[in-house]
């Protein structure tokens, strides 16, 4: 094929291959989710809607993605991190970055009726991303304990300051200095003692945030599996966890993860996809752990 004159241009585009062999993680955030959450109502501290369609976006993108390994969200972020050997779109970050934002993005608009139906959408939210790399397993598990610690800090904080301003009728100011400068154990004092609050009895998918995992499920009476994502509130701080999942870092995993849990939205939509038959013997009640 003949080449055009102006093609010298494509010299001005530059290399943005990531580096070989490292953990690829994609995380996603909300702009200006605050105003964004307002301005659509949602519950606070914590809106259960809001979150599950962030999870059922960020399925979306698992979904068309199989080189995503895991996700993982809380409130208006996400994590995706992709398989230590994807040569997806030859590891091009702005490829990688803008496919999966899009994809979020769009997802999270496209769904936005399943979950917040009553609530109409009055504009598009946006979310921007940034492309991280690193180098080992070690690494990465502390990335992901650290987006986890970072749920407790954030919503254990956030359950008090509401029911203050909730509960105690303070303005949001007295209650932005009621909590300055206490620590964990003050806040649940706060709570408990005051409005008869046990912060350990609030749901997973609150304190914990979403893990998406591809696990196998028994589809059947005759116990024939099927790989499924599924979404799960597991406590990534404790070492246990890892131990119990070390093979996912395997570029071919020789252990297979067994989903047992409750059947969720995610879940239920694949084996309904699938037109799987027999979940029967699969807890009904959505989310109820969760």
């Amino acid at each position: 094929m003949a080449k055009s004159s102006f093609e010298y241009v494509k010299k001005f585009e530059l290399d943005d291959t990531l580096l070989p062999n490292t953990w690829i993680v994609v995380r996603l955030d909300g702009k200006c989710f605050h105003k964004f959450a307002d301005d659509h109502n949602f519950k606070k501290p914590n809106d259960l809607r809001a979150l599950k369609l962030m999870n059922y976006a960020a399925f979306s993108v698992m979904r068309d993605f199989s080189d995503l390994l895991m996700g993982f969200g809380q409130s208006d972020e996400y994590s995706f991190v992709f398989k230590k050997h994807c040569n997806l779109y030859k590891r091009r970050a702005a490829k990688l970055l803008t496919t999966v934002t899009s994809k979020f993005s769009t997802s999270y608009v496209y769904y936005w009726n399943k979950f917040l139906a009553d609530q109409q959408l009055l504009y598009p939210p946006s979310f921007d991303g940034r492309i991280v790399l690193y180098p080992n397993e070690d690494t990465l598990i502390d990335y992901m304990k650290w987006r986890q610690a970072d749920v407790h800090i954030n919503n254990l904080y956030n359950t008090t300051f509401w029911t203050l301003v909730q509960e105690g009728k303070l303005s949001p100011t007295q209650a932005e200095k009621r909590l300055c400068g206490t620590v964990s154990a003050d806040k649940n004092e706060i709570l408990f003692k005051e409005f008869n609050i046990n912060y350990n009895n609030e749901l997973e998918i609150f304190k914990r945030g979403t893990l998406l995992l591809r696990m196998n499920i028994n589809t059947d009476v005759s116990n024939k599996c099927s790989t499924v994502i599924v979404d799960v509130h597991d406590d990534m701080l404790k070492d246990s966890f890892w131990r119990d999942h070390k093979d996912l870092f395997t570029i071919k995993p020789n252990k297979m993860f067994i989903y047992n849990g409750p059947i969720t939205e995610i879940i239920g939509a694949q084996l309904h996809d699938r037109k799987l038959l027999y979940i029967s013997c699969y807890p009904k009640t959505l989310e109820k752990k969760h």
